[in-house]
């Protein structure tokens, strides 16, 4: 807000008085707060009157040099809003915290994801030693060895038709 304030000077108090800063600092003070009790924005540039009538009647002039005679308010434009650019600012400082979070949390996951394929391929690497084992100790016949392998070959074979999305007809999946 702008304002012109017409002073005039009580020559009795002139030395000792508090000054001319002294009256702008009150009557700044006093702009503020009247501005900063609305209820909106709307209150204050519907009536700027009320400022300046508000000042006046808080008396800010005693124990200065000077009388304030009157307060023009000749300009009030809408600045920002401190206090919802605060909010804007937290939400995006709790925003960036809770993406980091989940980042964390992805990574953890990826990395778990690769432990444990990594132990299934060291467990996938024993089972030739177990077969061959088993067919030192006689545990394991040649009958048994083709069954399994047709076993995995039928596997192969239905992973391969859920993967392009054929149905073993022939027709497609829909």
């Amino acid at each position: 807000a702008v304002s012109r304030v017409t002073v005039r000077t009580n020559i009795d108090r002139l030395v000792g008085g508090a000054g001319e800063e002294t009256i702008m600092a009150r009557v700044g003070e006093g702009m503020v707060s009247t501005i900063g009790s609305a209820k909106s924005h709307k209150d204050v540039l519907e009536n700027p009157d009320h400022i300046s009538k508000h000042i006046l009647s808080k008396g800010l002039d005693a124990g200065t040099a000077y009388e304030i005679l009157s307060i023009d308010i000749a300009d009030v434009d809408v600045g920002e809003n401190i206090g919802a650019k605060l909010q804007i600012d937290q939400a995006n400082a709790d925003k960036q915290i809770a993406q980091a979070k989940a980042e964390e949390r992805r990574a953890m996951a990826v990395a778990l994801e690769q432990e444990m394929r990594a132990r299934v391929v060291e467990a996938e690497a024993e089972v030739p030693r177990a077969m061959a084992e088993a067919f030192r100790a006689g545990n394991l016949g040649i009958m048994d060895y083709y069954r399994m392998k047709n076993m995995q070959a039928d596997t192969a074979m239905r992973e391969e038709i859920a993967s392009t999305g054929d149905d073993p007809t022939g027709g497609q999946k829909k």
